[in-house]
């Protein structure tokens, strides 16, 4: 057994109001009801911390395999307040990480993960449907773009895989259908998943946790978890109470950073989005009516999308770092990156120019080096689960993913349990502070530099070049 005799977390800065996501914003009248805050002493037979997309899911998962189980899910702010309910609504495969997958779980297992990902896709707009969880989901797919030399041809290394392994999701555009689809003559070649869009997070969140809690699971909103207490039963410490359970799960994402042994396999960046007014006449005039998500490829990657009322919503990898787990208030909503993303929409979209943003956040990024999720048990304590590393791309992974969290906690011998995405021998440890913090921060100066001159098709400097290859590819948020 480990010393550890607890495990301190770090409670998420909340956002005011004003600073959070135009997702969250928009649908605050969908979510009137808060769920308590956690007071008092507690029982539950599995103990779920997040409130997001993971952990609710898993809550979901966990009682379709076995409604008998108690599963309460503790949430620091109100669900979706993370990453969650802050990206910028790209929902797609992940026939695109073919490789990444393979490189961790074998060819088998990565083609099973990516066919479960549009399994995911297909669950989502039946439950939309349905009536049960309504999202805004448009399946009027994903682009994935390249606006200058250097980006061209970056997906063939996915098209040969896919087509390695008998699928076919992609089909490639030419400048003219690109330009009708994304009202933008910038973007000139590229390829689409038909099978794949755009949806809402805050309509999606606020709706997940109506249908969490119809299925039986009890929610605690407002109620930050301060430590962990290993043992049989495992005990979290909240501000107005405890929760006492067989089994735990850390569901945090970024803020999972505060678990030491996690910290030295994962890092954390930030994504900038910003949000235009509503201007649906001057995105139909441009051809643009759909609700296509759109991406380019370059490091910095753009993501983009047309919402419902006509705004446009446009997001930048950023790249900003932290030290440590220090995930403080600039990573809910910070001006410096602002203009960044601003410069870029009008780059895309000249003729919108002189378009009035109305919303700016950040959103955080949890991110390990082999870019593909880690599951498993803290070392140590086998009842104490982790599930982290979603690099920014989880709106249909998360779902499929939460089948192999679910077989995990409970101990299925299934096809999920036994999931090679679980404890990981492979997984790499980053170095230590402050050195990961400075080699970060030279990295994004470099890359920086480096996607400035791409994408006006120059050359970047030797050393930028150089300094960029230390940096895995894939760490941004859409």
């Amino acid at each position: 057994m480990s010393n550890q005799k607890q495990f301190k977390l770090r409670p998420p800065v909340i956002a005011p109001e004003t600073d959070q996501s135009y997702w969250l914003q928009s649908t605050r009248a969908l979510d009137d009801t808060p769920a308590p805050a956690l007071t008092g002493p507690a029982t539950a037979d599995i103990a779920i911390i997040g409130g997001g997309l993971t952990g609710l899911w898993t809550a979901i998962r966990i009682l379709e395999a076995d409604p008998a189980q108690k599963v309460t899910v503790l949430e620091a702010d109100i669900c979706g307040s993370g990453a969650s309910g802050r990206n910028g609504g790209q929902i797609h495969s992940w026939f695109e990480s073919l490789d990444r997958l393979a490189s961790v779980t074998g060819p088998e297992e990565a083609l099973r993960l990516a066919q479960a990902s549009r399994d995911a896709i297909q669950e989502l707009k039946a439950l939309q449907d349905a009536g049960e969880i309504d999202m805004d989901l448009r399946l009027d797919g994903w682009i994935w773009s390249a606006s200058s030399r250097a980006q061209e041809q970056a997906w063939e290394p996915a098209l040969e895989r896919c087509q390695e392994n008998g699928a076919a999701p992609y089909r490639r555009l030419d400048a003219a259908e690109l330009n009708r689809r994304t009202g933008s003559s910038v973007p000139y070649t590229g390829v689409v998943e038909e099978m794949a869009g755009s949806l809402n997070p805050g309509k999606l969140m606020r709706n997940l946790k109506k249908y969490a809690i119809r299925k039986g699971v009890t929610i605690h909103e407002h109620t930050p978890a301060l430590s962990i207490t290993p043992g049989r039963p495992v005990r979290v410490q909240t501000p107005g109470g405890e929760l006492s359970a067989p089994k735990v799960l850390i569901a945090t994402n970024a803020w999972a950073s505060s678990i030491p042994e996690l910290r030295r396999k994962m890092y954390v960046v930030d994504s900038q989005v910003v949000v235009t007014e509503p201007i649906p006449d001057r995105l139909d005039a441009l051809g643009w009516k759909a609700g296509e998500a759109i991406c380019d490829a370059q490091n910095q990657v753009l993501y983009y999308q047309r919402t419902v009322d006509g705004r446009v919503v446009f997001g930048r990898g950023s790249g900003g770092t932290i030290v440590g787990d220090r995930i403080g208030a600039k990573m809910n909503r910070h001006p410096r990156w602002v203009q960044d993303s601003i410069r870029e929409f009008r780059r895309v979209y000249p003729s919108l120019k002189d378009v009035k943003i109305d919303y700016d956040w950040l959103g955080p990024i949890d991110c390990v080096p082999a870019h593909v999720p880690m599951f498993g048990n803290l070392s140590g304590h086998d009842n104490i689960y982790y599930a982290v590393g979603w690099n920014g791309t989880g709106l249909a992974q998360i779902p499929a993913c939460s089948r192999i969290l679910s077989s995990m906690v409970l101990g299925l011998d299934d096809q999920w349990g036994h999931s090679k995405l679980i404890n990981q021998a492979t997984a790499k440890s980053l170095p230590p502070e402050p050195i990961r913090f400075i080699g970060a921060r030279t990295v994004r100066a470099a890359l920086v530099r480096k996607n400035a001159a791409e994408i006006r098709d120059r050359k970047p400097g030797i050393l930028s070049e150089a300094v960029v290859r230390l940096m895995p590819k894939g760490t941004t948020e859409h």
